[in-house]
């Protein structure tokens, strides 16, 4: 998809359809009044009808309006003009998105930017439009093969250029950078689908470990070492190991550098669980459902895909993308209940659930990155049902052994609608995770599980500033039409990384 500007009369604007918004009671936007003007009065009409009352998401598309070159005009529902705020305007470019992908029309001239929304200026609404749009237009097709309908090309959207009218010259500048970064912004949404997307038996930790490699080819600022099983068992990542050895699939450790900010800056890292699929090992999950389990490593996809975006952005700060990838199965070789192993850190760990094996990988991972002396680590991670149980697929849990840290990311989720929610790291909480036999269990019961997790991750995070994303609720949909990864939180990393090169 292409994106522009454009400035002008929307009603002589050459293209094929011209999106305009109206509010509720028949409002119209400055655009609208300007079709409905250069009509005679034809849009105030269709309105009168009542066939669209402006309700928010709403749409009625016309054709061949009276004296407007724009072969169609889609009529787009605001809502109440006092009350759009920046959820509704979301919802509204949601919905605009659905109703491309059936359009047949190649050029669009885009009017809704014009659409006054609470606390958000023109830059937000571009980028967020942006966004929607793409992620309403995707869809995963690699692995369809000649068993593909015939009319399924027939139906996908013709949409090859959107362009945003501006009001004046002055908003140039700014329209142009909030292009160009949510740009950047919809390349790593679609390259954390496309991977989270990737069934388990082609998206193994090497094939991971490929596009990677192939990132640092496609993007001079960033450069990529994977560290093999040898490597890290000479490390000693005894945690990570008793995962990946039930595998005949090797683990991999991936490190992705992008250099974009001042030499010798400290780094801001994002640390990904990268489990390519999660049978439960020796503690075997249920069959029903563990289809979803390709979806285990969505975590690593948000790595890969926030620095697919910032490599796009040429964003200047210095932010390594570190990914831990491993296969957990149950075999002779696996992990067994009971089993204690020793940690890169020295600490020792008793697995009581070897399904709870995210923690594990992760913690030899928090541990390694010491050694770059990070000014910040954020990890995302599908880790825990029971952060699901708590925030639905809504809100992703948050977790923070620093204030500031915490509330960068809660702002970045609010701006980006991709939110999180802060969640409890009380100390209270780590005699659950305590060992007879071993410095720490694994599982802490079934009472707060999530929190329990966090805990365990905590111990290994004292070096410095981190925080923990729980992303087991928002990184995918279920069965059903719209399956498949959702990308976040790229949305929130990214606007989160924006934000600290603003700052």
């Amino acid at each position: 998809m292409n994106y522009g500007t454009q400035l002008g009369d929307p009603a002589k604007v050459q293209n094929q359809c011209v999106l305009v918004g109206v509010y509720e009671n028949n409002q119209m936007t400055p655009s609208a009044t300007a079709i409905d003007q250069a009509s005679d009065g034809y849009l105030k009409k269709v309105l009168d009808r009542g066939d669209i009352k402006g309700k928010a998401e709403q749409q009625l598309l016309l054709h061949d309006v009276p004296n407007v070159s724009a072969a169609r005009v889609l009529v787009v529902g605001l809502g109440k003009q006092e009350s759009l705020d920046a959820a509704k305007f979301k919802l509204v470019a949601r919905a605009v998105a659905g109703r491309l992908k059936s359009l047949q029309a190649k050029q669009v001239l885009c009017c809704l930017a014009e659409a006054a929304v609470a606390d958000k200026d023109l830059a937000w609404k571009l980028r967020r439009m942006i966004e929607q749009f793409a992620d309403g237009l995707y869809k995963y097709t690699d692995m369809k093969g000649s068993g593909r309908k015939p009319d399924e090309a027939k139906n996908e959207s013709q949409v090859e250029t959107i362009e945003f009218l501006l009001a004046s010259d002055q908003e140039a500048q700014a329209a142009a950078a909030a292009i160009s970064r949510g740009a950047a912004l919809v390349a790593g949404l679609a390259a954390a689908k496309d991977l989270g997307n990737t069934p388990g038996n082609v998206c193994h930790p090497t094939y991971i470990a490929d596009k990677a490699k192939q990132l640092a080819k496609d993007y001079p600022s960033i450069s990529t070492q994977v560290l093999d099983e040898s490597k890290l068992k000479e490390l000693g990542m005894g945690a990570f190991l008793s995962v990946s050895q039930g595998s005949t699939q090797p683990g991999k450790m991936i490190v992705m550098t992008h250099k974009g900010g001042k030499e010798g800056a400290k780094p801001h890292i994002l640390v990904g669980k990268g489990i390519t699929f999660d049978s439960g090992g020796i503690s075997l999950k249920p069959g029903a459902g563990m289809h979803e389990m390709i979806f285990d490593m969505c975590g690593a996809a948000s790595v890969l895909g926030a620095m697919t975006a910032i490599g796009e952005q040429k964003l200047p700060l210095n932010v390594i993308g570190v990914i831990v990838a491993a296969e957990n199965m149950p075999s002779g070789n696996a992990s067994r209940p009971g089993d204690i192993v020793t940690s890169l850190s020295g600490q020792t760990i008793e697995i009581l659930n070897t399904d709870a094996e995210g923690r594990l990988v992760l913690c030899d991972a928090l541990t390694y990155i010491d050694r770059f002396k990070p000014e910040t680590v954020v990890d995302i991670a599908t880790l825990t049902g029971a952060c699901v149980v708590a925030l639905g697929n809504h809100a992703s849990g948050l977790y923070a052994n620093d204030e500031a840290l915490a509330a960068d990311l809660l702002a970045a989720g609010e701006d980006s609608l991709d939110r999180a929610w802060r969640m409890p790291l009380w100390d209270e909480y780590q005699k659950q995770i305590d060992s007879a036999f071993a410095d720490i269990a694994n599982v802490g019961g079934r009472e707060a599980g999530s929190v329990t997790a966090a805990c365990f991750l905590a111990r290994f995070t004292k070096k410095y500033r981190w925080a923990h994303l729980d992303i087991a609720g928002t990184a995918w949909r279920g069965n059903g039409p719209n399956k498949g990864a959702t990308g976040r939180p790229v949305s929130l990393l990214v606007d989160y990384l924006n934000n600290l090169v603003a700052a």
